[in-house]
């Protein structure tokens, strides 16, 4: 695939720069039937992105909704095929703001200004349209052969609340007209296993205006939240974690102990209390650095494994707010763990083994990066240098692959991030491991080690399922809200085919019952073939109990799985195979 950098020059692009460069020509050519259709427009950002690519357009007092969609596109396709020839120039800085202002373009004339005094900006044109980008892009706009836009989403200028509020148009693109087909299919696929939709169809949570970003979890979403923290508890027991809890609010002075309150600032909710100031918790580690500083410890007692199960609230914008995937307040499976150096690399291992095992109960891969130090950071170069190292070493040991996420680590230290993949191939960032020198230090840690001195211990920060209401939400989508048995909502429904039969099918509820299997008996007077739809399609029971004439008759019950199979038993075999599904959690 032929490309033309900004000096003029044109070459092949390598392989795996492809994608990106034809999603950033399909931004300028959705900009450019944009400006068509609406002259008045205005361009802030547009790039290409993992999935795609989007332009954030201030269309002045023009509202745009998704009907609009076809008629751009329309447009972009008539760009691509009159096959116009992408042309770069480069311009001082004076005459790129001249320009700029020209064409009326007053988000790109402030990003300017944002740039080095000295250096040369360079643009690319097509047709009537001129756009200052670093490229590379597709020699001509007939080489952009497939894409669709997606959506319509708001987005402020430089991401931040106190600018205007611009509208973000998304597409995606491809090379090939294949590649752009299976990819909206994918799209289909995520649209029906949509977390909030069945979220509502199951009756596990829900939104309110009262409360934006912060979710209420109903009885049945209760349910699941519960089994996955009962499992988490019985791991964290059976590894030797010590379970806390700490504050909801605790006074500022301790998270600028901490860190938080330079680096994590903009994120925190804070209330004044007997006037002074406090803040509402965004991370649990300071409240475990308090627990770890109560008392001495030995380095007999190390490494020391906290773990806590604490609800966490961070400030995200409201533009950003995404069902149960992107809220304010969640619970966040911690764990921060105290350890002398030479304890790193078992440590870590262990860890490693222990995520493993999460991920592995419910059928994911992941894979792991490892992130570095961020140019907003703590510490001294050679503890980061120490900890960073520390990690590297872990993961050779443990001959993990990994990739490297240069500067993406937290501000008190790198981290190894594992990225899920769920049943539809999409990745979600979920669990991770910190390791820390900074915050021991911050706190003053010690612990007594053999020689009667007073080393600091090193620390892990570490999460398994990450956010709770995230990991349900990846779950729902992950099973299309057939949770296995031991998680699901309703584990079992007797639904009621006749009157005559009522009284067998009450027994065999209540049998159910008392094996504390969480079921419900149906005996409206409505048509069994209604009945088994709404428990198998809306409430996605594992299993249906089907009682009818010829059931009372050979006392055996008829059950019906989601996967729309019907096999005769004896309620006792039943109750044998159900129980030992949730005892191993298959």
């Amino acid at each position: 695939m032929k490309v033309i950098y900004n000096d003029g020059k044109t070459g092949e692009c390598p392989k795996e720069e492809e994608l990106h460069v034809i999603r950033h020509t399909a931004a300028h050519v959705l900009a450019q039937a944009v400006k068509r259709l609406y002259p008045h427009a205005s361009f802030a950002y547009g790039p290409a992105t993992e999935k795609g690519f989007y332009y954030d357009v201030d269309l002045g007092d023009t509202k745009l909704s998704d009907a609009d969609l076809p008629a751009i596109e329309k447009e972009m396709q008539e760009i691509v095929k009159a096959n116009l020839p992408v042309k770069p120039f480069i311009l001082n800085r004076a005459d790129a703001l001249k320009l700029m202002e020209e064409r009326n373009e007053p988000y790109k004339v402030e990003h300017i200004a944002d740039l080095d005094e000295n250096e040369p900006l360079s643009f690319y044109e097509q047709g009537e349209y001129i756009d200052m980008c670093v490229g590379p892009h597709l020699t001509y706009t007939k080489t952009l052969k497939a894409f669709k836009l997606t959506g319509l989403s708001g987005a402020y200028w430089k991401n931040d609340s106190k600018n205007k509020m611009l509208t973000r148009i998304n597409g995606t693109a491809f090379a090939t007209s294949k590649e752009l087909e299976d990819y909206l299919k994918l799209l289909e696929e995520a649209e029906r296993r949509d977390h909030r939709k069945i979220g509502k169809d199951m009756k596990l949570f829900m939104f309110e205006d009262v409360g934006p970003g912060f979710p209420f979890f109903l009885p049945n979403g209760m349910i699941v939240k519960n089994a996955l923290i009962e499992y988490w508890r019985e791991l964290h027991v059976a590894n030797g974690y010590q379970e806390i809890s700490t504050p909801l609010i605790m006074n500022r002075h301790l998270w600028e102990t901490s860190g938080h309150w330079d680096h994590y600032q903009a994120n925190m909710y804070t209330t004044i209390i007997d006037e002074e100031e406090f803040c509402v918790k965004p991370m649990n580690c300071p409240g475990a650095l308090m627990v770890y500083a109560n008392e001495p410890h030995s380095y007999r007692e190390l490494p020391m494994r906290l773990a806590e199960l604490g609800i966490v609230h961070r400030h995200e914008l409201k533009g950003t707010l995404h069902g149960l995937f992107r809220v304010r307040s969640f619970t966040q499976d911690d764990a921060h763990i105290f350890m002398r150096k030479d304890q790193i690399a078992d440590e870590i291992s262990s860890v490693v083994s222990l995520i493993d095992q999460v991920y592995s109960k419910f059928g994911f891969e992941y894979f792991l990066e490892l992130s570095t130090r961020p140019e907003d950071s703590m510490g001294s170069d050679e503890d980061w240098e120490a900890a960073t190292n520390g990690l590297v070493d872990a993961l050779n040991k443990l001959n993990l692959t990994y990739t490297i996420n240069e500067g993406d680590g937290a501000f008190y230290g790198p981290k190894i991030d594992f990225h899920l993949r769920d049943c539809i191939g999409r990745t979600w960032q979920c669990g991770t491991i910190q390791l820390d020198f900074q915050m021991p230090i911050n706190f003053n840690l010690s612990y007594v080690d053999e020689n009667d001195e007073r080393p600091r211990p090193i620390m892990i920060h570490r999460v398994c399922f990450g956010s709770i209401e995230r990991f349900i939400g990846i779950l729902t989508e992950h099973f299309a809200g057939k949770f296995p048995v031991w998680l699901a909502p309703m584990q079992a429904k007797v639904l009621l085919v006749s009157k005559k039969s009522e009284e067998y099918a009450s027994e065999v509820y209540q049998m159910l019952k008392d094996a504390k299997i969480r079921c419900e008996l149906d005996n409206r007077n409505e048509k069994i073939g209604y009945m088994i739809r709404q428990a198998q399609y809306t409430e996605r029971v594992p299993y249906m109990i089907i009682i009818g004439e010829k059931e009372l008759e050979t006392k055996t019950i008829s059950i019906r799985t989601r996967d729309s199979n019907t096999v005769s038993m004896t309620l006792e075999e039943f109750l044998t195979k159900i129980t030992a599904e949730i005892k191993n959690r298959d």
